[in-house]
């Protein structure tokens, strides 16, 4: 399966932006998903995550609350909307797939990664 992240960009702490991880080459219904972020000189850390089916999702302590992950298998796109962001937030998101059941939270257990989105939150 091929990913595609769109919707980065500029906003103001307290702000919104939705991202979306376009699937293609494969059903996305097949996998479980996750978003990771990576803020320069970090390491790639979990953000959220959903289950195949999109009735279970997991979220990292520091965006539970302010981040929803959801899926439309039917449209191949899984999205990541962010509300009141922080400057903490600024990092380059990641989309990825794994053919399992599970909530998956870390980079290893991962198989398909889409290329980042620049996510900038400005105070």
């Amino acid at each position: 399966v091929q990913l595609q992240a769109s919707g980065g960009g500029l906003v103001q702490a307290g702000g919104s932006l939705r991202l979306s991880c376009a699937a293609s080459g494969r059903t996305l219904s097949d996998y479980a998903m996750g978003w990771f972020r990576q803020a320069p000189g970090k390491e790639r850390e979990f953000v959220a995550a959903i289950s195949k089916s999109g009735g279970n999702t997991y979220y990292a302590s520091t965006v539970k609350g302010r981040f929803t992950i959801s899926r439309d298998n039917a449209g191949n796109t899984v999205y990541l909307q962010m509300n009141s962001m922080k400057p903490e937030d600024t990092a380059a998101y990641y989309c990825a797939a794994v053919g399992n059941t599970y909530l998956n939270t870390r980079v290893y257990e991962y198989d398909y990664w889409g290329q980042g989105t620049q996510v900038t939150v400005s105070s």
